[in-house]
């Protein structure tokens, strides 16, 4: 859908729709001084927007998606000018020239350091909906959002096919995990849009640990992955095709049975290199349109630990990660709105921004749900995102100029 210039209603104060607070409480400000040097992006000389500033600026283009660039930057700049002294001169307003001036000289790898550093799992033992048993639950999945129509978006990320022809807009792939209980969504990453969720996946891995049970999909079930999810240490619970190998070795008390995994056909018949899995079996009587017969497969090999009826109901946890996706894609961004970037660079910028601003909703909201002893789950996502755009009047707000300390 084109972007229409849009602005805040006349008379409003800023503070009444823009909370800054939020994100400078998730995203504190020594931590992004810290990013910006790691990743040498720090501002050398004083401009209208140092470095620092763009950061919280590319979080906060997420919570305004329909408006302007210098609208979103007049919502920034206004609400820092009320917090510092209303009688003082005010802040340039940039153009949108100089706005992508300062978003290209930023880039996008400092907002993905930030992102890696911050956005993590945030439940807690007391967090309803959050756990089985010892584990966090975790649901790994991949989606897709559209860009700019722009010549080197199209020739960075590609076009998806059509009936006929290819897309009307270039597309990314993205690929992420989720904290069931919080929607949180950590260890993302994007590729062009013919990039394999599978190769994107890999990368995604890595922010698994030993404290969780990552849940998935039967089209990421292989060998080579389900062995680098094994190297991280987590639990495992994802389906499987109905056509695959596993025979029966044992049967377990819970119907469920151990069987092998092998990477190939020829380490079967010579039975090397094999991974010992659990397999459950199980059929949703009475469910329209339901699938004669359900498979998966585990690594927690002790019936014990994950009885195959507790297992077989907690795998449509899964479905978790649409309903973040849904949030991040749909009431956060706006539905049928293209990321409106126009390079390749910004795009990764803005898409990483979104995420951020997605987590701080949902830390949020958190909080909330703790202090009411809440399952966040029960708590509205588009009723945040509103909370967040209104005045928060608790939490401070950011320095304009790098030289400044935090009010």
């Amino acid at each position: 859908m084109a972007r229409t210039l849009a602005t805040l209603p006349q008379g409003s104060r800023i503070t009444d729709h823009m909370s800054l607070g939020v994100i400078t409480k998730t995203f504190p400000l020594e931590r992004v001084r810290s990013v910006l040097a790691a990743t040498g992006k720090s501002s050398a000389r004083q401009r209208d927007l140092p470095a620092h500033v763009v950061v919280y600026y590319a979080i906060a283009l997420a919570l305004y998606m329909q408006s302007s660039y210098r609208e979103v930057l007049r919502c920034l700049l206004e609400g820092l000018q009320w917090l510092r002294n209303p009688s003082l001169a005010l802040l340039k307003v940039t153009g949108s020239s100089g706005i992508t001036q300062a978003r290209t000289r930023l880039g996008w790898e400092p907002l993905r350091q930030l992102h890696d550093e911050v956005v993590k799992p945030i439940a807690v033992a007391t967090t309803r909906g959050a756990w089985y048993r010892q584990w966090r639950l975790v649901s790994l999945d991949g989606s897709t959002m559209d860009v700019a129509d722009e010549q080197v978006n199209d020739q960075a990320f590609g076009r998806p096919g059509a009936s006929r022809g290819s897309s009307a807009w270039p597309q990314f792939r993205f690929v992420s995990l989720v904290e069931s209980g919080t929607h949180v969504l950590f260890g993302t990453r994007m590729g062009p849009c013919h990039t394999s969720e599978n190769t994107l996946a890999k990368e995604v891995l890595g922010s698994l640990d030993s404290t969780m049970l990552c849940l998935c999909d039967r089209g990421f079930f292989g060998y080579e992955m389900w062995r680098q999810a094994l190297a991280t240490k987590a639990q495992l619970l994802w389906r499987i095709k109905k056509n695959a190998a596993l025979p029966c070795e044992k049967r377990l008390s819970d119907g469920s049975y151990l069987s092998r995994i092998y990477a190939s056909n020829k380490d079967r018949k010579r039975q090397v290199n094999a991974i010992q899995v659990r397999v459950i079996e199980y059929r949703l009587e009475g469910v329209t349109g339901a699938e004669p017969m359900y498979r998966l497969v585990t690594s927690v090999l002790d019936p014990q630990q994950g009885p195959a009826q507790e297992m077989a109901a907690l795998y449509h946890e899964r479905w978790e990660i649409e309903t973040a996706f849904d949030e991040l894609k749909t009431h956060l961004r706006g539905a049928k709105i293209v990321l409106r970037s126009k390079t390749p660079d910004l795009v990764r910028q803005e898409f990483y921004g979104l995420l951020m601003a997605h987590f701080a909703v949902r830390a949020l909201m958190h909080e909330a749900a703790l202090k009411d002893d809440e399952d966040p789950d029960r708590l509205s996502f588009l009723h945040a995102v509103r909370v967040v755009r209104r005045k928060l009047a608790a939490f401070n707000a950011i320095p304009p100029c790098a030289q400044e300390s935090l009010s």
